[in-house]
């Protein structure tokens, strides 16, 4: 059970200015600019963060790059670096609630949701990556007798990551705990509008043990401090999760600079696929509704197209509507909650914008209002939009906010078609009791993960990455070391 009374304290208690944190210590912006923090859950200013300049990002740069040289990180033993990264883990999980409430009063996600997918799921990755450390291997060629072929994992050095606002402790950690495991060192760049909890947790970081400079966390706007790092010469890989135009911009520098490896996770319109022969579709109901509006839809692999097949659709949207009513958006350090806040003031806009477009498309918009204004936050009714044509803006673009639209098809070959057409490809699920068929899909649907009869939930034991304009490269499971670590071949005349 939460610990409403600590909670409750959590939530009244004062926020400090956020600095960044370069070389280990705390700085303000290089010019004392500064940027206002506004919470969604009451639109009022919770604090500010430090406007990073393109000079405060090359600072962090610099210290990243004297520390990944120097050795201070990749130079210790395996078991050091997995000994200090395990105390760190430890840490964020004592500090779990602290965190949460930090981070729903920061971007608005339901505080049930946020202590599991934020400090929890943090501290877990964290631990993960650690255990790892000392049991990845290089390898031997099989050469001719009178040659030895080494092949060496080396770290690639500074790594350059920037964290969107919907989960930046779980998605920060996705990249952290490998890019740390590894011996690189690190500059983290958070979302404006997300930036207190990895801020705490840079600091915890340095009281766990990691030494100064190996992690270094600069805040501000991304077009100042994302596009420095992007630019410059001394980051060796980019790590990105986010829009596309802002991947795109990523892309574009790192060719303008020294051709640094970009690896981007750039969301996606998901497509959530029922067919009649479902085993259970009270459960699929359930879990559709939950795929879309936990969190107000701000997950980047929701669930935000339902393709349900046409002889059960009526139905099936009915049981939809139903239990969507049901569903509590309120106050998200409310325990009762199901759904929080949205982020920000502008995403709600914008989220209202699509419903109104779809509206006066002709198409049926059931929900689709802000709600709770008088609190001055940012609240919206999960929305379910039917009669929706594949085609549709609501069908092809991500709106990344409670909107969920529904379109009906007659045929696998029409589920298929319909699936793969969009620009993405990152998730997507198939409620089918057909073996054959699920197996079908899998192989049909361009996806970096497919569900079967569920929808999220998938591990660190699995990798999580897109196709498409989804993006590249995968975090999770043992296959993100790979955007983390070189090849070196050893080549030796015996």
């Amino acid at each position: 059970m939460l610990d409403t009374d600590k909670i409750a304290a959590l939530r009244s208690a004062d926020v400090p200015p956020a600095l960044h944190l370069i070389e280990g210590a705390a700085q303000p912006a290089s010019d004392g600019g500064t940027l206002p923090v506004i919470s969604p859950l009451d639109g009022k200013e919770l604090t500010t963060l430090a406007r990073g300049t393109a000079a405060d990002a090359e600072a962090a740069i610099a210290s990243a790059r004297a520390a990944f040289d120097d050795g201070r990180w990749s130079g210790l033993a395996p078991g050091a670096r997995k000994a200090v990264m395990l105390k760190w883990a430890a840490l964020i999980e004592a500090n779990a609630l602290e965190l949460a409430v930090l981070g729903v009063r920061d971007n608005g996600t339901e505080i049930g949701m946020a202590l599991k997918a934020e400090p929890f799921s943090a501290a877990a990755t964290i631990r993960y990556y650690a255990e790892a450390i000392d049991k990845i291997y290089g390898e031997i060629a099989p050469t001719a007798p009178d040659a030895l072929g080494l092949v060496h994992r080396e770290p690639v050095g500074v790594v350059g990551a920037i964290v969107p606002w919907n989960f930046p402790l779980m998605i920060g950690a996705w990249k952290l705990g490998p890019a740390l495991a590894a011996g690189n060192t690190v500059v983290l760049k958070p979302a404006e509008t997300a930036s207190l909890t990895l801020r705490r947790v840079a600091d915890l970081a340095l009281e766990a043990g990691i030494p100064p400079g190996v992690f270094n966390v600069v805040l501000g706007e991304g077009a100042v401090v994302g596009e420095a790092m992007a630019l410059s010469m001394e980051i060796d890989v980019m790590v990105f999760t986010g829009s596309a135009p802002v991947g795109r911009r990523l892309l574009e520098n790192a060719a303008k600079s020294n051709l640094k490896r970009v690896y981007l996770e750039l969301g996606g319109k998901s497509p959530n696929i029922v067919f009649a022969d479902a085993p259970d579709l009270d459960t699929a109901v359930k879990v559709a509704a939950n795929g879309i509006f936990r969190n107000s839809g701000q997950v980047c692999i929701a669930g935000s197209r339902l393709l349900v097949e046409r002889s059960i659709h009526d139905a099936f949207v009915e049981k939809l509507r139903a239990f969507t009513e049901t569903m509590q958006v309120g106050d998200p350090l409310d325990p009762a909650t199901q759904a929080g806040a949205v982020n920000s003031a502008r995403q709600l806009e914008q989220n209202l914008r699509f419903v109104s477009e779809a509206e006066a498309a002709g198409r049926q918009v059931f929900g689709g209002k802000r709600i709770r204004e008088e609190t001055g936050g940012f609240f919206m009714e999960p929305t379910i939009v039917t009669g929706v044509a594949p085609e549709d803006s609501i069908a092809q673009r991500e709106v990344f906010g409670p909107v969920l639209a529904v379109i009906p098809f007659d045929t696998e070959e029409e589920a298929l078609q319909i699936a793969n057409g969009t620009d993405y490809g990152l998730a997507a699920a198939v409620w089918t009791a057909d073996l054959s068929r699920a197996h079908r899909m899998i192989r049909g649907i361009h996806a970096g993960l497919v569900h079967v009869n569920t929808y999220g939930g998938s591990d660190l034991t699995v990798p999580l990455g897109g196709v498409k304009q989804s993006g590249n490269g995968h975090d999770k499971s043992l296959h993100a070391f790979d955007k983390y670590l070189d090849l070196k071949t050893a080549w030796i005349k015996l």
